[in-house]
Order: structure tokens, then sequence, then C-alpha cells
């Protein structure tokens, strides 16, 4: 490997790689479980002499262990506000409840989910951990844990807003756009968007719940599938 001369005397460059899997769990004390990561240790020595290129010799004797931090619900820096955006998209099927924004809406088709398939809720989650810098929703509530079968998805929202007004934030205002084919939303986004203010603890007037038809396109539009999209703007209290 080429190289242009180096006039100290040595160089020595550790490196770990990580080859084990990186597990994040929610515990049952709403506080996040700290992330093992397991590594194969690699070892360089770069020995830099005025020859016109340094050699490199892999040493295998000795290691270095990297430790990855927990995910903390204070951000690293601290700003005065912080934006956060949510997608999630669910399939419609047959015999499953719709249930939006905590709402169960009547419908001959609901999400087919490991929890209760509530995509606004979901949603509203990512976009508040995405503000903080945090895990998404999958990887806090991962749906290979059987405990969240099923379970409703008031549980994940009320945990995100734990850890936002952990990190010293409050809602500034949520724009919502649920996106779906049938059923006509209309009738009852105002019962959703009371539920989703409590749920938040913010008043309704920074809360907003948009509905779409997706022109009959795609699965979305053919009403074997619904989406949701979040924007939340965080505060500094």
């Amino acid at each position: 490997m080429a190289a242009s001369s180096l006039t100290t005397s040595s160089i020595l460059f550790t490196r770990s790689t990580t080859a084990g899997k990186s597990c994040t769990s929610y515990a049952s004390s709403s506080s996040f479980a700290q992330i093992k990561i397991n590594s194969v240790p690699r070892k360089f020595h770069i020995r830099a002499t005025t020859s016109p290129a340094p050699t490199v010799s892999p040493t295998a004797t000795t290691s270095v262990e990297v430790d990855a931090s927990p995910p903390s619900a204070t951000p690293s820096k601290p700003l005065p506000f912080r934006v956060g955006h949510g997608f999630d998209l669910h399939r419609l099927e047959p015999g499953y409840p719709l249930i939006i924004g905590g709402i169960n809406v009547p419908h001959e088709r609901g999400c087919e989910a490991h929890s209760d398939g509530d995509v606004l809720l979901h949603c509203v989650v990512d976009a508040i951990l995405g503000a903080l810098g945090l895990p998404d929703i999958g990887q806090i509530f991962p749906d290979s844990d059987p405990k969240w079968k099923g379970c409703d998805s008031s549980v994940f929202i009320k945990e995100s807003v734990r850890l936002m007004h952990e990190a010293g934030y409050e809602i500034g205002n949520l724009d919502a756009t649920l996106i779906l084919q049938r059923p006509k939303l209309s009738p009852h986004k105002e019962a959703i968007k009371a539920n989703l203010s409590a749920l938040l603890g913010a008043d309704p007037s920074v809360v907003n719940i948009k509905a779409k038809t997706h022109e009959k396109v795609d699965s979305l539009g053919e009403n074997r599938s619904i989406a949701a999209h979040t924007v939340v703007l965080l505060m500094k209290k």
C-alpha cells in the first residue's frame, strides 16, 4: 500500500469490529436496557519510518473492548426546539378491528399487526422518538416479544411522552396525515383528535389530524393498507 513518508517513529492504531448482535429491549420499569455489542478485536501495529512507505502488520494477541453507551432520553445537544417525523403502514385484513388514534372505527377490515395495529399512534411515537434522537418504536417494542402481542398502543405513546418530559420537552404542535381509501374518517376525526390530545397531555388546539384517500392507486387506494405521516415540534420547557 503506497503512502508518503512519515517522520514519527511509530504509530499504534486499534480498531474493534462489530460481529455480534446489537439488542435493545424495553424494561418493565419504563427504562431502556443497556445495549451490548460483542466485538471481535483486531489490532494493527503501524510502524512509520523515513522509508517510502510504512509497513502494516496485523497482531491478534491483544484486543480493545468497545462498550456502547445506552440510549439516553436527554439529547446530547440541548436545543430550544426539536422536530421529528414519523411514518407507519399496516395491511388491512378481514377479521381485525380498525383502531386509529385509540378509537375503534367501524370497517370490514382492520390492521394486521403484532399489537393493536394503531397506525396513527405508532406514527406519533416514532415522530417523538425521532425528535429526541432515540431508537424507533420497533427497537423499543419489538414485534418479536410476545408481551406486546395485541397490546394497546396507548402504552407505547405514554412511554414516548414520558421520555419527552424526561428530556425537558413538551409538544409545540403536531400535524398528522392519515392515508386510506375507506372508510371515511370525517365522522371520527374529532374523537381521534381528542383522544390523541389527551394521551399526549397537549391542548387540542396544537394537534391536527388530516385524512386523504390514495385515489385508488396501489395497496392504499385498493383498501388493502392504511398509512400515516406525522410531524411533531417539541419545545424546551
